[in-house]
């Protein structure tokens, strides 16, 4: 692992990191935010996996999310939302290839070789925080828009793994939307049925969650109908899933949504964390 920057904030430490993939065949880098009371003893540690586009800074630096985990004693994992590199396979459009990894494990050829997102975030870059920083066991998980998707997929998919979920607007049914029907056609082929396995509206209705969610959505969205919100409330809601889904009127898809509500959200993660640390 090489340490790309180190930066003091609000009493912990932001760093930027970077390392050879071995499960998508690259370099991969991200961000890791220590806060103060890691100097004290294990902290819980909270992952935000981001939307298309993205890299690991855009939330670093546009979430507002470090001085709400220094207050609460969380640590925070900014990963990369997908492969990259002169070899990694790439579309013209932004939301497919390089940015647009959506966190899964493609099985078609053009894109198997280094588009294992799911393998990634779930077993490779945790074994690789355990072996160099000296957080507790306890996970949690969010993430906005394509991250919110990857959240929400990961921890249902994942038993016990996270102790805690919640999503910023997340891409909610994407079987049924052109930012889904895309990418999943692309990554796992034309097989539709394998594609359920990573619906967040199909896998709360067949699975739910053990904890308790809590989603946020904006109202002036400019991507609601890609989003389709409404199917991921209806499966919450039919399921009787414990957690909330609010409409938070006036707000879009941009970062100053996401910072308006992180606050509630690393609260929402640190009852659950510190409850499974303590």
């Amino acid at each position: 692992m090489k340490t790309i920057s180190k930066n003091r904030a609000f009493g912990g430490t932001q760093g930027v990191y970077a390392h050879r993939s071995d499960v998508c065949d690259c370099d991969m880098t991200f961000a890791v935010y220590t806060p103060p009371q890691a100097a004290e003893g294990p902290v819980p540690v909270l992952w935000f996996l981001s939307g298309l586009t993205c890299t690991h800074e855009n939330a670093m630096i546009k979430a507002g999310a470090q001085a709400h985990a220094a207050e609460f004693g969380l640590a925070l994992i900014f990963p990369d939302t997908s492969p990259r590199g002169e070899a990694v396979a790439n579309d013209e459009a932004f939301d497919l290839g390089q940015g647009a990894g959506f966190y899964v494990d493609a099985t078609e050829s053009s894109w198997a070789a280094h588009y294992q997102m799911g393998s990634y975030i779930t077993r490779e870059l945790p074994e690789m925080l355990a072996r160099n920083f000296a957080f507790g066991d306890a996970h949690g998980i969010t993430g906005h828009s394509m991250g919110g998707h990857g959240a929400l997929t990961l921890a249902m998919n994942n038993p016990g793994r996270y102790a805690s979920l919640s999503a910023f607007a997340p891409i909610a049914n994407p079987v049924a939307s052109d930012w889904g029907r895309k990418q999943l056609g692309a990554y796992l082929g034309p097989d539709e049925s394998l594609w359920a396995a990573h619906d967040a509206s199909l896998l709360m209705a067949e699975k739910g969650f053990e904890g308790t969610v809590l989603i946020d959505q904006g109202t002036d969205d400019q991507f609601l109908d890609l989003l389709r919100p409404e199917a991921l409330a209806a499966a919450m809601a039919a399921r009787r899933q414990p957690g909330v889904f609010r409409m938070q009127p006036g707000y879009d898809h941009s970062y100053f949504f996401i910072a308006s509500f992180m606050r509630d959200h690393i609260a929402h993660h640190a009852e659950a964390l510190w409850a499974v640390m303590d």
